[in-house]
């Protein structure tokens, strides 16, 4: 039974020497192997061409997270939809209330983020 894994075995070893040896060669060797090295200019962050002149950690209002939050639960609402349409034949009536009860949640959470302004961008 072992005998079997032993190709699992040197496969895994392969792959490892294989990340070790370009890891190495990526970070230690690869300077030395370099046409060019870096300099302060190569090093400095670049926005646009020019010094940042705001600080970059700024606040984000929070209307940006919840129009975020919004789509996340959109966008698995379709990824939930696809495969039960898929399989509405086979799940019957209970799939399709189901369904609208899911539905039905989203769409009161939909009413309640858009009357309390969060899709108003002013």
């Amino acid at each position: 039974m072992p005998a079997n894994y032993l190709p699992v075995l040197i496969f895994l070893i392969i792959a490892a020497a294989l990340a070790a040896l370009m890891l190495g060669l990526g970070t230690g060797l690869g300077r030395y192997f370099a046409r060019f090295h870096a300099d302060r200019d190569k090093r400095s962050p670049y926005e646009c061409g020019f010094e940042a002149f705001e600080d970059t950690r700024m606040r984000f209002d929070v209307r940006y997270y919840l129009v975020a939050i919004l789509f996340i639960v959109f966008d698995l609402e379709i990824a939930f939809l696809f495969p039960w349409a898929v399989a509405l034949r086979k799940i019957g009536l209970f799939g399709l209330i189901a369904m609208a009860v899911f539905l039905a949640i989203l769409t009161v959470g939909f009413i309640y983020e858009w009357k309390k302004g969060a899709l108003e961008w002013d």
